[in-house]
């Protein structure tokens, strides 16, 4: 059975102290509290509605919120207020079943370079319980699927950017979530790569999976997605479907001259 997300007015606000030593003296403890911590609005009432069964698209510039949001729903942020729920589940009530349910890939690829490729899919189903055998068949078959078999047995720390992408993929599918997040998920992948994980995200959606992507290519969002959001400083700006917001831009006109 299919799963769903929804978030309500989703609002957070980091807190980071001012640099040290910027003006070449290093601060006192005691000259700490008379400068107030500069707040960083990154998401400012987000609400969102992802259907279960969907490919789902956060559309926006760096900056705009998107993996704040994607962190938030996925337990990796607290949120300063609001709320998110996965299926029936209140991300910050109930964390241990809404990890149950998804699969998350993070912007930047974080394996244990101590490990070969197919130990890091085996222990990640051992995490969630699955047992050694069928853990093992598991990662054989994403191994297959991402094209990384013949680097089954090699240490992560050699594979390329790509190599490493399309790997933590594979992890994140290997205890078949019902919800799979994906931020920025072809960021420094080649044509053909980016080709191929389309291509898996589809198969895996028909399968009645729900998939939630960010991503600032418009290109992507327009070919992958079925519904999707455009962020921007922390708010949702515009919805709908890829063509519903095409059709929403005034104009449109080509003209297309021929001179013999």
């Amino acid at each position: 059975m299919a799963v769903g997300v929804r978030t309500e007015d989703l609002r957070k606000v980091y807190s980071s102290a001012p640099p040290m030593a910027a003006t070449g003296v290093m601060a006192r403890p005691a000259e700490k509290s008379k400068h107030p911590k500069p707040q960083i609005k990154a998401l400012d009432g987000l609400s969102l509605e992802v259907k279960p069964g969907e490919i789902f698209c956060l559309l926006g510039p760096n900056g705009a919120g998107k993996s704040t949001t994607i962190g938030i729903i996925t337990t990796r942020v607290r949120t300063t207020s609001g709320q998110a729920w996965v299926g029936e589940h209140e991300v910050w009530k109930e964390q241990a079943k809404v990890k149950r349910l998804i699969g998350v890939v993070p912007q930047r690829p974080n394996l244990d370079f101590s490990l070969t490729a197919r130990e890091i899919l085996i222990f990640h189903a051992a995490y969630f319980g699955i047992p050694p055998k069928e853990g093992a068949k598991r990662a054989d078959e994403m191994l297959e699927k991402f094209k990384l078999t013949d680097r089954a047995g090699q240490l992560t720390r050699g594979f390329s950017g790509g190599m490493m992408q399309r790997l933590s993929i594979a992890r994140a599918m290997m205890h078949d979530p019902r919800v799979l997040f994906l931020d920025e998920p072809s960021a420094g992948l080649d044509p053909q790569t980016r080709i191929l994980l389309w291509e898996i995200i589809r198969e895996y959606n028909q399968l009645g999976k729900t998939v939630v992507l960010t991503t600032h290519n418009m290109e992507e969002a327009d070919a992958l997605c079925q519904r999707l959001v455009i962020v921007d400083h922390g708010r949702v700006i515009a919805q709908g479907t890829p063509t519903e917001l095409k059709r929403s831009i005034p104009g449109g006109f080509l003209l297309r001259l021929h001179f013999a």
